[in-house]
């Protein structure tokens, strides 16, 4: 069956040679050309096979399309969008399947504020799109091409001017850090940005090759061949990212993955004690992290999943810190968007400044059983979702429901949530409880609806 094109205001997203062909491609990067008004535009992608050849084609509709190009080759997402703002350019494009498997690419869509764009914005790109009319220019008004070797470079030295960031304190503990970067765009950047800090670093899978040794999502069940390599080479702990490097997630000292949340519990816990202020989580984040912010004394708030969404209510709270439980750290101070070096930054202060090993440091954080799931989605879902809905009412009678994104209801013992994927054509089921039995519960009530 033909994987559809799944559009949202994080880009647009497919199988190459199926949904992501060279027309839609072309369509999407000439429309976006308009969009950006032929001013300067950013590019950069992550290292799978498909990326250079679209790429060139990206490129190369741009400039026909009178847009100045600035091609940055094989970079993580969020050096993609510091550059932005560094050339002052109109906009960008990341190309990049995030954590989809190699088969999948895409085009992720970025504003002039080098974040992703906004609602309003994605529509008014897709109304160009509808109208079918590519806006090209006569030769003399063609865009140039050109390159810039040192963005990893000032994107390392914008972290570590993060002044919750301590390189001193972390050289004094002389950690070790296996980093599997799964051949991704973080091949370079995340090992590099490690040793700035003084730590030894054994990379793993860090060839920037595109070559996916594991499934590309870092979460624990693709981390067993770090847990592995950290115990052998008796590591302090073991980072992981995705293939454009903007989720982070961690093993600790036994090898064992900790789970993408607490890379952002973790750095919330941590920057909160420097920088007092609000936090924003998307819906689908563990409640690990709003009670330790809550602890500490911070308000914490709740968005639709997406990055573009977690930014705009960081923005219209003034949060502080905030970011995606999938292991996406977001520091204004740094930029809006996720970013595994600002995550790893943090961390490894955090440790420095507690001295605890990573398993110390996660045993003084709150205890939940967190189960996610995904599955393709069944005929007439919103039908069953409604199911689902009076199911649980049924069951815990008065509770909090949220609507903004898929379902989201809020028991006394945790919480369940019930959504369409943005990326991918299924449905993610979330549920989180103080108890494995009380979660495995929930799920199979669930479940069972949605069969």
């Amino acid at each position: 069956m033909k994987a559809p094109l799944m559009k949202s205001t994080s880009g647009i997203r497919g199988i190459v040679g199926q949904t992501i062909d060279p027309p839609t491609i072309m369509q999407y990067a000439a429309a976006f050309g308009q969009f950006a008004r032929k001013g300067k535009v950013i590019v950069g992608r992550d290292s799978r096979p498909s990326g250079e050849h679209i790429s060139r084609l990206v490129t190369s509709v741009l400039a026909m399309a009178g847009c100045d190009v600035i091609d940055l080759g094989i970079v993580p997402t969020p050096t993609v969008e510091l550059e932005i703002v560094h050339h002052k350019a109109a906009a960008g494009i990341a190309i990049t399947a995030s954590h989809n498997p190699a088969e999948w690419n895409a085009l992720k869509f970025f504003n002039s504020s080098g974040e992703f764009i906004t609602r309003q914005q994605y529509a008014r790109l897709e109304k160009i799109v509808a109208r079918m009319k590519s806006d090209y220019v006569t030769y003399e008004k063609l865009g140039k091409v050109s390159s810039d070797s040192d963005s990893i470079e000032r994107h390392i030295k914008s972290v570590l001017k993060i002044k919750a960031v301590t390189p001193a304190k972390i050289k004094k503990r002389k950690y070790k850090v296996v980093v599997d970067a799964i051949n991704g765009a973080g091949s370079i950047a995340l090992p590099e940005f490690l040793e700035r800090l003084g730590i030894e670093v054994v990379r793993l899978n860090c060839k920037n090759d595109g070559d996916f040794f594991r499934k590309p999502e870092p979460i624990a069940e693709n981390l067993t061949q770090l847990g592995r390599m950290v115990k052998r080479h008796k590591a302090d702990l073991g980072m992981a990212c995705d293939p454009d490097a903007d989720r982070l997630a961690l093993v600790d000292e036994k090898g064992r993955p900790i789970g993408e949340e607490l890379t952002l519990t973790l750095s919330v816990a941590y920057y909160l004690l420097k920088k007092k202020g609000p936090v924003a989580i998307n819906l689908s984040t563990s409640r690990i992290t709003a009670d330790v912010a809550r602890m500490i004394g911070s308000r914490v708030y709740l968005s639709p999943v997406g990055e573009a969404n977690v930014i705009a209510e960081m923005r219209k709270r003034k949060a502080v810190i905030g970011g995606e439980g999938n292991g996406g750290v977001i520091l204004p101070e740094c930029h809006y968007g996720r970013d595994a070096l600002v995550g790893a930054g943090l961390v490894m202060s955090y440790l420095a400044q507690t001295g605890k090993n990573l398993s110390q440091l996660v045993g003084t954080l709150p205890a939940y059983f967190n189960i996610k799931m995904k599955a393709a989605l069944p005929d007439k879902f919103e039908l069953k979702i409604a199911q689902v809905e009076r199911q649980i009412k049924s069951v815990y009678g008065r509770i909090k429901i949220d609507r903004r994104d898929g379902l989201r209801f809020d028991l006394a013992e945790g919480w369940i949530q019930v959504r369409k994927s943005n990326t991918e054509p299924i449905y993610r089921l979330i549920v989180e409880a103080r108890s494995e039995k009380s979660a495995r519960s929930m799920v199979k009530s669930v479940r069972k609806i949605l069969k």
